[in-house]
């Protein structure tokens, strides 16, 4: 049995960004941090006023922020991408959806998550819930992290989930916005988890299992 996941949304609703900024915060520059923080107040009402796509800005956000890391190197990349984690990520868990997964794994299935955030920030997630990843690679270069090729997202992360395990399907999907219909449609079953209001309603539409607050429709 095989069960894939997005995570930000469906597993967690922290944010990869602000997990980053903290650890700048603490281990780099308090003063960098708050510029950081007040760099992106302008976009980032615009997202959420709806004025720029909000998913597209987070994404975009994540990217750019890696650069955040000074004289990057492995190990210094493991230890901000624990600190995300710990500090953000796990702590804003959904502790619900998370269970499922556990329960899945314990039961025998092999638990994937598979998103568009950089791999070494999904790995501390999934090693707490004994899952395997499949995200967005990075490469250091030069003392700075860089994306490898393009976000693992949409029809680019089903492509990747199911080339890297050699299926046509898998058992089980979950996903919390439209974003994720590539994911749940390749799925024997798919479940809307707090899924946005555009999610909901085709959730509702093809009989597709919902889990969470949900907003309303209409």
């Amino acid at each position: 049995m095989i069960v894939a996941s997005d995570l930000m949304g469906t597993l967690t609703t922290g944010s990869p960004f602000l997990g980053l900024v903290d650890w700048v915060k603490h281990n780099q520059s308090k003063l960098r941090a708050n510029f950081y923080t007040a760099s992106i107040m302008p976009s980032y009402l615009l997202a959420k006023n709806g004025f720029i796509d909000w998913q597209a800005w987070g994404q975009k956000l994540m990217v750019d922020s890696l650069s955040y890391i000074k004289d990057a190197n492995p190990e210094k990349l493991s230890r901000a991408a624990e600190w995300v984690v710990e500090h953000n990520l796990w702590e804003k868990r959904r502790e619900d959806v998370v269970a499922r997964l556990i329960k899945h794994r314990e039961d025998g299935a092999k638990v994937y998550i598979a998103s568009s955030v950089v791999e070494p920030f999904i790995e501390p997630f999934a090693k707490r819930i004994g899952a395997q990843t499949i995200g967005t690679p990075v490469e250091i270069v030069n003392g700075r992290v860089k994306m490898i090729g393009g976000l693992m997202a949409n029809e680019k992360k089903i492509e990747q989930v199911l080339s890297r395990l050699a299926v046509d399907r898998v058992d089980v999907a979950y996903g919390d916005t439209i974003l994720d219909i590539p994911l749940l449609e390749h799925a024997e079953r798919p479940v809307a988890v707090y899924p946005d209001a555009k999610l909901k309603s085709i959730a509702l539409e093809r009989g597709w299992e919902i889990i969470g607050d949900t907003p309303k429709i209409g």
